[in-house]
């Protein structure tokens, strides 16, 4: 780096091992900085980057202090403490798969594997000073939020030939705001442009980017379907592939999408959060408790740290005990009240009284202390819920449900849509779950723990049409449970003997039914019955 412009930068290490933090004071000193100051925690780093303005910030991936410097970067970037003129460069002994992912989706500036040379830190230190500068009027507009101006300094910088070196940034930086100004129309000729030119992974993936704006969805599962296969872009594509499954309501599919690129990269939380929002519209009970343990893991000592964050895996634990094998529910209750410990422990001067007593209603319901249940209840006043969030009234609503009380549930319900509403936001999971708890809970009056059990005494009782609806119901909201599933599909194969034929609907259901059967591990004896029912079924064919 040229000593003069090494003199004017300042820069910031974040650095706990003393080893590294000898040897990175060494090369740096050895490359003329002058302007640099020391942190070995990250709350240090944020009070100095609140403080001042650094160039460059150089930090350890793996601070072991509280935050490490994953979750510090991601504070960064979410609450823009620092500007994009900041340069921003991870060091990591470790170069796991995982690391290498999660460090490429938070996108620094660079990465330096560790152990480096003074050569190698001046070669990255350089670059990424040199482009600041380059984009600095970019980048700066950027931060104001408009994109306009910034596309105009971007003109500036391609038309002069000594950025050569920089064009292919710019070009991306290009592409980006002109999907962020939701000119898609322009950045669709754009990237087709760019790939005529050079298959850049980059430019594929912003063209099918708009593809699912301009609603040219063939076009971009097509190109998705390929880009999955490359592995420098499998997890981005993955991301993409989910939101098109999303826009074209096919939960199912854009669960498996999320699923896999949590595997891939498994610290994004948001992408966890994803995965429990369309758990719950697939009714994937235990899947969405899976992820929300994960929120937890990986959301804590990060932005994403918050008493709704345990919340929801407690209120998942619910779901998933309300909807298993009897032999599993102590140990998913316990597991969710561990979590509430935790939340407890982390928030001792919050006020989550609500919060509690419906859990604590929901869970003395799982325990059949119904009595208690209700009294927990009784003593909620529904009618001024004004300061409680949409997923504490819609845990509310399904308290109120399981115990019969379904007027109050439904004006729980009715509460949350209008909520939802004024946050504006008609199209997200979130609201497209209130809508399903609507059509569910005034369609279902029954809770779903007792749902299959009502069921199999009206099939004994030779109800066959009442037990055939009410199964349908039980699967309908556990579509995942074999069980179930085989119970629903012996009450059709019944149906289908007495009646001589099926309707549409009822072969609709039966085929799913086989699906959940032939997906799920069986146990001796379900297995005979299905065989059983099998035949049943091909006799009556």
């Amino acid at each position: 780096m040229n000593l003069q412009l090494a003199r004017q930068t300042r820069l910031l290490i974040a650095e706990d091992q003393a080893l590294a933090k000898s040897h990175m004071k060494y090369a740096l000193e050895q490359l003329g900085f002058q302007h640099i100051d020391y942190v070995d925690r990250a709350a240090y780093a944020l009070t100095s980057l609140r403080t001042r303005q650094y160039d460059v910030i150089v930090c350890a991936y793996d601070l072991r202090q509280e935050q490490g410097g994953y979750n510090l970067f991601e504070q960064l970037k979410t609450e823009k403490i620092i500007p994009l003129t900041t340069g921003f460069i991870f060091t990591s002994a470790d170069t796991a798969i995982d690391v290498v992912h999660a460090i490429i989706e938070l996108q620094p500036d660079e990465f330096l594997a560790k152990p480096f040379s003074v050569n190698e830190l001046d070669k990255r230190l350089s670059k990424v000073v040199t482009r600041k500068k380059v984009f600095h009027d970019v980048y700066r507009y950027m931060d104001d939020q408009n994109p306009e101006q910034a596309l105009k300094e971007l003109e500036f910088i391609l038309v002069e030939p000594k950025n050569a070196e920089h064009f292919p940034l710019a070009l991306k930086t290009k592409g980006d705001l002109l999907l962020l100004n939701r000119q898609f129309e322009s950045a669709k000729l754009f990237y087709q442009s760019i790939i005529n030119i050079q298959n850049f992974t980059w430019a594929k993936l912003g063209l099918v980017q708009c593809y699912i704006h301009l609603d040219e969805f063939d076009d971009a599962e097509r190109d998705l379907i390929q880009l999955a296969l490359q592995p420098e872009s499998m997890l981005s594509a993955y991301d993409l592939l989910a939101e098109l499954q999303i826009k074209l309501e096919a939960y199912d599919e854009a669960l498996e999408c999320v699923n896999v690129a949590s595997d891939i990269s498994p610290r994004n939380v948001m992408r966890h959060i994803t995965a429990v929002q369309l758990a719950r519209l697939t009714h994937d009970y235990e899947g969405q408790f899976n992820s929300a343990k994960k929120v937890v893991r990986f959301g804590k000592n990060s932005v994403h740290d918050t008493p709704e964050m345990y919340l929801s895996v407690a209120r998942a634990g619910i779901d998933f005990a309300m909807t298993a094998e009897t032999s599993q529910t102590n140990k998913i209750i316990k597991q969710s009240n561990e979590y509430l410990r935790q939340l407890k422990s982390a928030y001792p001067k919050v006020n989550l009284d609500h919060q509690l007593q419906v859990i604590s209603a929901r869970i003395h319901y799982l325990k059949d202390e119904n009595d208690k249940a209700k009294d927990l209840l009784d003593a909620l006043d529904i009618d001024n819920l004004e300061e409680q969030s949409v997923e504490t009234l819609l845990d509310s609503a399904k308290a109120f449900h399981d115990l019969g009380l379904r007027g109050s549930a439904l004006k729980l319900l009715d509460k949350a849509t209008l909520r939802q509403k004024e946050l504006d936001a008609p199209n997200s999971l979130l609201s497209r779950y209130i809508n399903q708890e609507v059509v569910e809970k005034t369609a279902i009056s029954i809770s779903p723990k007792n749902l299959n059990d009502v069921a199999v005494v009206q099939y004994k009782r030779g109800e066959l049409a009442k037990s055939y609806q009410t199964f349908e119901q039980a699967f309908r909201v556990m579509p995942h449970n074999p069980a179930i599933a085989l119970n629903l599909l012996q009450a059709s194969a019944m149906r289908r003997s007495r009646e001589g034929k099926a309707e549409a609907s009822m072969n609709s259901v039966m085929k799913k039914c086989r699906f959940t059967l032939e997906s799920a591990s069986l146990s001796e004896e379900q297995s005979q019955r299905y065989e059983t029912v099998k035949g049943l079924l091909d006799q009556v064919v």
